[in-house]
This record gives C-alpha cells, structure tokens and sequence, in this order.
C-alpha cells in the first residue's frame, strides 16, 4: 500500500485484519464486494478469504445487498469494537495533526 493512513503507521502494516479495518473506516460511507475491500486494503484475496470468518463472527461487517453474484458489505458501525477503533483512528489522527500542519508550514 502506497499512501499509508496515519492509523496503519501508527499500528503497523503487517496485520492483514488490520488493514481490512483500515479501509473500512476510511470508506465508511460505502458498501464494498469482498474484491473491492481485499483491493483497498492492499490485500490478496485469498488471504482475505482467509481472515473473513473472523471478520464477519466479530461482527466488524454487515452484508448490505448483492449485485449479480458478489454480495456488498459495509462497516458495522454498531458494532463497539468497531466504534473503539473508529475513537482511536480520530485519536490518532488529532494526534498526528499538529506534526503534519508543523511539516506542512517547513516545506512552505
């Protein structure tokens, strides 16, 4: 993944769990085939298929509709640990956002 969120810098890019989590909850507003989130997430799809079981019994998505074959899902934002992790993504990002305004104002 190219363009690292501040929430995968902050826990590391390695957990593919996490990765899957981070998509998400950056694209919140949007249902997603299980090709799209393993795409965003930078992720193969096998191991995807791999992670999934634990994904869908922690509740972290909702199925929301199929179009053709491919069923959509969303982030279950009902969920409180998804709402834990989406605090802590706010959290992180108020804490990463005096350094970046800081570089921000030196490149200028």
């Amino acid at each position: 993944m190219e363009n690292t969120t501040l929430f995968m810098e902050f826990f590391g890019t390695k957990n593919p769990v996490l990765k899957v989590l981070d998509f998400l909850i950056d694209n919140e507003a949007y249902d997603h085939s299980k090709s799209d989130i393993a795409r965003g997430a930078g992720i193969s799809r096998a191991t995807l298929f791999n992670i999934w079981k634990v994904i869908e019994r922690n509740g972290v998505v909702v199925a929301t509709r199929e179009v053709g074959r491919a069923r959509m899902y969303k982030l279950n934002k009902k969920n409180p640990i998804v709402k834990k992790f989406m605090e802590l993504d706010d959290v992180i990002s108020d804490q990463y956002a005096p350094q970046a305004e800081n570089e921000m104002l030196i490149t200028v």
